[in-house]
């Protein structure tokens, strides 16, 4: 697939730069920041993952926004609202105002997310988008390398202060904005999209597949990096590696993935996944091993790559004129568990964190069972095979 100069699908991977990079900084120096800096425990950390969460349940209130701003434009104004709360972060001495700056990013990183995924969906072609989406997961990759290694290197061998490494993670995202803002036209939309809040009953499974995902997800990026750090004692330079070498994977393996969605299907891939994914989480509940935990963590995230077929299928079903709305409400959706699931086992990690990992893998087992009610070629009137509304 060929990305012309100056196409929204270039404008697509140039914002997904900015925010892979400042997305990067902000969550591998999180745990040794929250820790070493503001003195987290666990309890804290679930207090700030829910409250980081709740701009991602509101993301339902981007349709309101989409009245008055142009969408293209509001994935600037996102992005650059995303790395402005980066960059404040390393300026933070306590937890209220730690819980602040995130809060403030998490509305960029949020809104940014759930226009940026329909933008691709409205702007590229059914048969090219899980292609493209790899494309998207390993340009974020790349970017990601690029922070991680920036930070590796700053802060192992320079001894740079976590204030000057956010500065510059949030501020790549606002240069970004600046650049894509004078450089690009605004792209007409294909088919006018509907602006008010849409719920359809034919869409149920997307919308349990959504909310499933967001519960499990939750668990891996609020408790498998705080377990390296917690239990095996990773250094800021190690978790670094770690995202380093997840990143460098993505980037060969993660288009590859599209293609393999695209040829066997989003039923069999999902169904791999949550099978895969079960057995992951089942893994992190009783590790002893700081390889194997690296091991568990690194085929985590390559799992979680083929999440591209959730949303290749739901552009297969759903109205040409739904996708900006539906952007918004899955995202509500996804993040449903989000606000409460943080607080809730960072309370439990505290009694066994083997018990939140075990809730993990049940999470996934519940989405593997409703995955088997996914058509072989889902379509708008062949959603699910059990379960049909009109």
């Amino acid at each position: 697939m060929k990305i012309a100069r100056k196409s929204p699908e270039l404008l697509i991977l140039l914002m997904t730069i900015g925010s892979g990079i400042s997305w990067a900084v902000w969550l591998n120096l999180l745990n040794n920041f929250a820790i070493e800096e503001i003195s987290f425990t666990g309890a804290e950390m679930g207090i700030l993952q829910s409250l980081r969460e709740v701009p991602g349940f509101l993301a339902f209130t981007v349709i309101f926004v989409l009245a008055f701003v142009k969408e293209q434009k509001l994935a600037y104004l996102s992005l650059a609202m995303l790395g402005v709360g980066v960059l404040i972060t390393g300026l933070v001495e306590a937890n209220m105002t730690f819980y602040l700056a995130t809060i403030i990013m998490s509305i960029g990183f949020h809104y940014f997310e759930t226009i940026n995924g329909s933008l691709t969906l409205q702007w590229v072609d059914k048969d090219k988008t899980a292609e493209f989406l790899g494309r998207v997961i390993a340009t974020r990759s790349a970017a990601s390398i690029i922070a991680f290694s920036f930070i590796w290197i700053l802060f192992q061998q320079f001894q740079m202060s976590y204030l000057f490494l956010y500065a510059i993670g949030g501020g790549v995202s606002v240069v970004l904005v600046l650049f894509c803002w004078q450089h690009f036209p605004l792209f007409p939309e294909k088919v006018t999209q509907t602006k008010k809040i849409i719920l359809r009953k034919r869409y149920w499974l997307y919308y349990a597949l959504q909310f499933m995902s967001g519960a499990r997800r939750q668990i891996f990026v609020v408790f498998a990096g705080f377990l390296m750090v917690e239990k095996f004692n990773f250094t800021v330079a190690e978790i670094s590696l770690l995202l380093i070498a997840n990143a460098a994977i993505n980037v060969v393996f993660a288009p590859k993935i599209g293609r393999l969605i695209q040829r066997f299907g989003e039923r069999k891939s999902l169904i791999f996944e949550y099978v895969g994914l079960s057995l992951i989480f089942a893994g992190y509940a009783f590790v002893e091993s700081s390889a194997f935990a690296v091991f568990l963590y690194i085929a985590d995230h390559l799992l979680f790559s083929i999440a591209i077929a959730l949303k290749t299928y739901f552009q297969k079903i759903a109205d040409p004129a739904d996708i900006a709305s539906s952007a918004g409400v899955s995202f509500t959706i996804n993040h449903i568990a989000a606000v409460f699931i943080p607080v809730v086992f960072g309370l439990v990690w505290l009694y066994s964190p083997s018990l939140v990992f075990l809730a993990g893998s049940g999470m996934a087992i519940i989405s593997l069972l409703l995955a088997f009610n996914m058509p072989a070629n889902p379509a708008s009137g062949n959603e699910v095979l059990l379960g049909k509304f009109s």
